[in-house]
């Protein structure tokens, strides 16, 4: 039993190694069972496929990540009910920062991830997404919007997934954004600057007052 427990955990680690290099689609399963030193029928038996590999890499980004910030959010809550924005932006860094920086997994990773959900072909891993995290985020996400500006539903839904794409863009690309600042990568506190940078930022888009007939005044 335990021999099958450390052949999964070696096929994950392979897996989360290449696809953070080359991206899931551009990875085959040859290489992840060359990387993990093991054969097809291994991965076919932990997994089924390549895409129950993929929903198992998600696991491994995912569970500790809504782990921090429930527990974040719930020391919150049992002192007050009203928290602002800043503060559950700032739970949502620490949440990644603490995770990455228990090697946990690598932010370019679960940006890798988040980025190949909104891909057109990747239905089954948006409904894994939804339906296996979307109840443990939604006491995060309801204490987001009512500290927003009021807003209908619609509305939250766009400014939250901006929110999100500036999020996944900046980890996604943070070494080319130091290299255009002419400054090298040194350390993860560089990580952690960046991180609490976009804090205002994303505060003020979602407290930005909504302007439902904006276009109609243009």
């Amino acid at each position: 039993m335990k021999r099958r427990i450390d052949t999964a955990t070696r096929i994950i680690l392979a897996a989360e190694a290449l696809f953070a290099e080359q991206g899931f689609t551009e990875t085959t399963m040859r290489q992840i069972t060359a990387e993990a030193d093991v054969n097809l029928a291994a991965v076919n038996y932990h997994f089924r496929s390549k895409q129950g590999l993929v929903n198992a890499v998600t696991e491994r980004l995912m569970e500790p990540l809504c782990d921090e910030i429930e527990v974040a959010l719930a020391d919150r809550l049992a002192s007050s009910s009203n928290i602002q924005l800043e503060e559950l932006l700032e739970m949502l860094m620490r949440a990644l920062l603490h995770v990455n920086q228990q090697n946990t997994f690598s932010l370019s990773v679960f940006m890798r991830l988040l980025e190949l959900a909104y891909m057109k072909n990747q239905e089954e891993l948006r409904d894994f997404f939804v339906s296996r995290y979307a109840p443990r985020l939604e006491s995060y996400l309801r204490c987001l919007q009512a500290d927003a500006a009021p807003m209908e539903e619609n509305e939250f839904f766009w400014r939250l997934h901006f929110m999100l794409g500036a999020v996944v863009f900046t980890l996604s690309n943070y070494h080319t954004l130091l290299i255009l600042e002419k400054r090298s990568f040194k350390d993860s506190a560089e990580i952690e600057q960046i991180l609490h940078r976009m804090i205002p930022v994303l505060t003020a888009g979602l407290q930005a007052r909504a302007e439902n007939n904006y276009f109609c005044r243009l």
